[in-house]
């Protein structure tokens, strides 16, 4: 993958291993700025809005592309929370089905727009943190018929431990519920079999793994599911006819666009477009394979199996000494990231087996232990 590392702009210092917190910036992203945000504006003034407006239809089509969708069902958010709370806003309340199935393993962030949701009539049900989220017994044991939708991480961020997605989509149509699964850890990396899924919705960022910068997010809704979703997050882009300039009259646009809110941002939907680009330019299955040759490496190093093929592209291993770790990772310029005493390490498509093998050895040489987070 050495001709792949000259796409991005790599940070100084030693390996970077943070794909899973925020990608590297294509070195196309300075240009795709400039046409898709700046020139129009520089040039255009007010009118730039046609260009402008394409610039989002890019980003549409390319979160389309990358997850095997229909663009229609795809609209732009500007935070995977924002996604989230647009879609939930939406649901239709039922007498004595309002509860919201999660694992305590989420992000922290999905709990948060959970907590004042209760105004709307729904309740978080958490999944304790020591129950498998892999397991599709963990979720069969927490459902039932007051299961209005059930959010899943694809991959949760402090393990890397995947959710059997299509079990817990199988289980929410059997039980009349919403299906929503968050990407945020996994698009770019693993398989997103949407259509296999059978998902309601998908929700996602593109700061990570699709190295599309911050601000841009997506929200993917089911062509079956949208009309009975009328989100109360609103504004004039989520009208059927934007431009009709009629006060007194709202009607929600029929495809995912009735999500979108308000006036859009153009430049981070213009970046992360291009960050979608350059890794379906790449490949997400070349991308996986290059991670995967890389965890083999660390593990050859370490003389010790993960058994991480089951698992993410973040190594999340849980170290005897964290603060020593991070020291001895630190001092050989590592970037690398730890939650608590689990240390995070992703390999993308500008590392190489040779950075895996030394970063195995570099904790080997401080004394440090590790076993994998669970």
């Amino acid at each position: 993958m050495s001709e792949v590392r000259g796409l991005f702009h790599l940070p100084e210092g030693g390996p970077y291993l943070l794909a899973h917190s925020v990608g590297c910036q294509p070195r196309s992203a300075m240009d795709v700025l400039g046409a898709g945000m700046l020139e129009p504006w520089r040039t255009a003034g007010g009118g730039a809005w046609s260009r402008w407006l394409e610039t989002i239809e890019t980003f549409r089509a390319a979160v389309a592309t990358l997850l095997g969708v229909d663009p229609a069902t795809v609209a732009p958010q500007t935070s995977v929370s924002a996604a989230l709370f647009t879609l939930l806003s939406g649901l239709a309340p039922q007498p004595g089905k309002g509860v919201v199935l999660l694992s305590e393993q989420a992000f922290p962030t999905i709990g948060f727009v959970l907590a004042p949701l209760v105004r709307l009539g729904l309740t978080a049900r958490f999944i304790p943190a020591r129950e498998d989220p892999s397991d599709p017994a963990t979720w069969e044991r927490h459902f039932d018929g007051s299961v209005a939708a059930v959010i899943a991480m694809h991959v949760h961020s402090n393990t890397g431990l995947v959710s059997p997605v299509a079990e817990i989509t199988a289980l929410a149509r059997r039980h009349g519920a919403l299906s929503i699964i968050d990407l945020a850890q996994s698009a770019g990396i693993l398989p997103t079999a949407s259509r296999e899924w059978g998902a309601d919705a998908l929700i996602g960022s593109c700061v990570k793994w699709l190295c599309g910068g911050p601000g841009a997010a997506y929200l993917q809704v089911r062509e079956g599911a949208i009309p009975a979703l009328q989100p109360l997050d609103v504004g004039w882009f989520a009208h059927e006819e934007p431009f009709v300039f009629d006060i007194h009259d709202f009607r929600y646009a029929a495809d995912a666009r009735r999500f979108q809110g308000g006036t859009p941002s153009i430049a981070p939907f213009a970046l992360a477009a291009e960050g979608i680009r350059t890794v379906l330019e790449i490949g997400p299955e070349r991308i996986l394979a290059n991670n995967r040759d890389c965890i083999a490496a660390f593990e050859d190093e370490a003389s010790q199996s993960l058994d991480w093929s089951a698992r993410s592209g973040t190594l999340c291993l849980v170290c005897d000494d964290a603060p020593g770790a991070t020291a001895a990772l630190s001092a050989a310029g590592f970037a690398h990231d730890f939650r608590g005493d689990i240390l995070r390490a992703s390999f993308h498509a500008w590392n190489a087996p040779d950075e895996a093998a030394a970063l195995a050895r570099t904790l080997r040489q401080a004394g440090v232990t590790f076993t994998p987070a669970c």
